[in-house]
């Protein structure tokens, strides 16, 4: 397949193997498929960048410090919903380390994004609707960039509906897999 320069304003439509293929053939750019429609993810601010890596960073250390079979991935995994491939920020899972060549994380425990202009929409109604139809994920956490604040949205114990919780200071708890952090960590410095 030959590369195929994206514009924001042209909608390219793949199936989920013309996707992987295409990807691996671009010189550059980061890119997730929405629905089959390929979307250019824009560069991060300095602010996304941080809040990512430390709530990479601050998942890690509870996981560790739980002595967990879990592992937390950086942004660049990626997450297959139906029709989409999506690209979150972190990604908890747990179970048998997966192989060192894959590229996708079947069942995530936990998914986070952290919210850009660009992409804010879609982080807090589409992938929030995806997200939750792969039967692992038990929370998807979604972390403002230029504030403490977060919206934290778990399934029920009982499977029968999402709660949603705004945080604005104190600690999140993951249950499972068994953890608890601390918002002050993440917007730490």
């Amino acid at each position: 397949m030959a590369n195929v320069a994206v514009s924001l304003d042209s909608e390219l439509r793949m199936s989920r193997e013309a996707y992987r293929q295409w990807v691996e053939e671009q010189p550059g750019g980061r890119f997730e498929r929405v629905e089959g429609v390929v979307v250019a993810i824009a560069p991060e601010r300095a602010s996304h960048v941080d809040t990512k890596s430390l709530a990479w960073l601050t998942l890690r250390r509870a996981v560790a410090a739980a002595s967990l079979r879990c592992h937390v991935y950086a942004d660049g995994m990626t997450v297959e919903v139906g029709d989409s491939d999506f690209e979150p920020d972190v990604v908890v899972r747990c179970g048998p380390p997966l192989p060192p060549d894959a590229i996708v994380v079947p069942d995530p425990v936990i998914v986070v994004e952290v919210l850009s202009p660009r992409t804010q929409s879609n982080d807090l109604t589409r992938k929030l609707a995806a997200y939750f139809q792969l039967p692992s994920v038990r929370h998807y956490l979604i972390f403002w960039a230029d504030r403490p604040r977060a919206i934290h949205h778990r399934r029920r114990d009982d499977s029968r509906g999402i709660e949603t919780r705004i945080v604005t200071e104190g600690e999140i708890a993951l249950e499972p897999p068994g953890i608890s952090i601390a918002l002050a960590d993440i917007y730490a410095g």
